[in-house]
């Protein structure tokens, strides 16, 4: 049974600095993210999550809203293991697939077949599968030959294709979207649509940062309202104005 569970879960990144007192000051006055400390020291102290207690079982579809720097994204790659918490437990149960970044994990000198190898290791696809998936995955991105030539003479469009292509081949239990709605060209996203809300469907839990209230609405059934790496508010997505 897929499931989430964070127990009084804290993440602080440290920042060294010459003068740790002046860069606090600096920050506390531009900063629209986690608390800030210092340790009396050259340190500063980003407190990106603060005392997280949360659970989500099968059929959460949860939205994280929040402003910029709230501490969306590092609670989202905190589920996905990509961070470890400086104090509290993480316990995540179920496949997991994490939509971030498109282009993370990718070698730009390597052709398009090999990162497809790469990212596949990378997500724990069995490569073999991958192999007879490979036609659906030529097809899909609509890269054609360019799958035999270095990623680093595709644009920018044709390289989030493949990477979206690869990354939501199969289905999963778990699903972490880090804003990713906007993939390729207008023909592409078409396809990237159906093939997320396929995937949304078909997983059992689903939390999606996004500040788009027609996303959340549309594909979430409560919200967490994060500020300053802490929960600030869990609502019934009928709350959500």
């Amino acid at each position: 049974m897929a499931s989430i569970s964070l127990n009084d879960v804290s993440l602080t990144f440290p920042v060294i600095t010459e003068s740790g007192g002046s860069l606090r000051k600096k920050l506390v006055k531009m900063t629209t993210g986690g608390a800030i400390s210092n340790d009396n020291s050259n340190t500063v102290l980003i407190n990106a999550l603060r005392n997280i207690n949360l659970d989500l079982r099968e059929g959460d579809r949860v939205g994280l809203i929040g402003h910029n720097g709230s501490g969306k994204s590092t609670l989202l790659r905190t589920l996905a293991g990509i961070y470890a918490p400086t104090s509290g437990e993480v316990k995540v149960s179920g496949s997991v697939r994490a939509l971030f970044e498109l282009g993370v994990g990718t070698d730009h000198e390597l052709t398009g077949r090999a990162n497809i190898a790469r990212l596949a290791r990378l997500y724990g696809y069995p490569l073999d599968q991958i192999e007879a998936d490979m036609g659906s995955i030529e097809e899909f991105s609509g890269l054609g030959g360019y799958l035999d030539l270095p990623i680093r003479t595709y644009s920018s469009g044709m390289q989030l294709r493949l990477i979206f292509a690869i990354s939501t081949l199969y289905p999963c239990d778990i699903l972490l979207i880090d804003e990713v709605f906007g993939v390729g060209d207008e023909a592409f996203q078409i396809k990237a649509k159906e093939r997320m809300e396929s995937m949304m469907a078909s997983s059992k839990i689903v939390v999606l940062a996004s500040h788009s209230k027609e996303l959340i609405k549309k594909f979430c059934n409560k919200t967490i309202t994060l500020d300053t790496g802490g929960i600030a508010k869990i609502s019934a997505i009928g709350e959500y104005e």
